[in-house]
């Protein structure tokens, strides 16, 4: 795992990095896209480097998860969302974007053939995740299996609280419910990309990094994957007890070695 404290605007560059080096050096590349605020920059990057020549229109994208029962018009569902932030910004063909069916009549069979679509595809190449304030990654609540697959989850009062204010600070109108990538599924991609922001994050980046590796804290699956990338910025680092190391083996690394 490597860790990497910067600015919010330079933590933005390095993962459009990441994504475009997949873009740019696989013939079928397949991206794995993440919602809410911490990817907003790096999509925002991605969409000025379209502008200046970069394609999309070879590649895929799955997303990590999906409201249960959220109309499909909502302007909240999750579809709706990376259409909005990436997807319907750049060259990415709508039907190359795939996203699990909270809609579906069977919902574990809709989990199943999500599944299915992504080892169809070849698996994700570069993976974006953000974490929650109590360690998520995707939907996958504390006590969550490390192994589990996609699956219908029940979201926990903290993370309903956390996204109120993506439907007007209404508690009430989030959604119970979710389908969302297992973290066993998460720790197929090739390259994890999580980003981090705010004091708010640190408990979190804490135990995703230094952590033992718990089900009470999701995220710290990810120290069991060989390539993983933690970007943050000085607040979410703030409990980090090794940042003054993260910070110099940055400032040192070879400068061939890519992230």
């Amino acid at each position: 795992m490597e860790v990497v404290v910067t600015e919010a605007a330079g933590a933005a560059r390095l993962a459009a990095d990441a994504v475009e080096r997949a873009l740019t050096s696989r013939p079928a590349p397949v991206l794995g896209l993440a919602t809410g605020s911490s990817p907003l920059g790096v999509y925002d990057e991605l969409v000025r480097r379209h502008a200046a020549g970069l394609s999309f229109a070879h590649a895929q994208a799955f997303t990590l998860d999906e409201y249960v029962g959220l109309p499909a018009d909502h302007p909240e569902r999750y579809r709706t969302v990376v259409e909005r932030d990436l997807t319907g910004r750049v060259d990415l063909d709508p039907d190359a974007v795939h996203g699990p069916d909270g809609l579906a009549d069977d919902l574990p069979g809709a989990c199943a053939a999500y599944e299915a679509a992504i080892r169809a595809a070849g698996g994700v190449d570069v993976q974006v995740l953000g974490i929650g304030t109590d360690g998520h990654v995707a939907f996958n609540e504390p006590g969550s299996s490390l192994g589990s697959r996609t699956r219908v989850k029940t979201l926990t009062e903290q993370t309903r609280r956390d996204n109120a204010r993506f439907f007007g600070g209404d508690v009430d109108a989030v959604p119970r419910h979710c389908l969302t990538q297992g973290l066993g599924t998460i720790l197929e991609a090739r390259h994890v990309v999580l980003l981090a922001g705010g004091v708010a994050k640190a408990e979190a980046v804490h135990q995703l990094v230094e952590g033992p590796v718990s089900a009470l804290w999701p995220a710290t699956a990810l120290q069991l994957h060989p390539h993983v990338t933690v970007l943050i910025d000085d607040a979410a680092a703030s409990r980090l007890q090794l940042a003054a190391y993260y910070r110099e083996t940055w400032a040192t690394k070879p400068a061939w070695q890519s992230l």
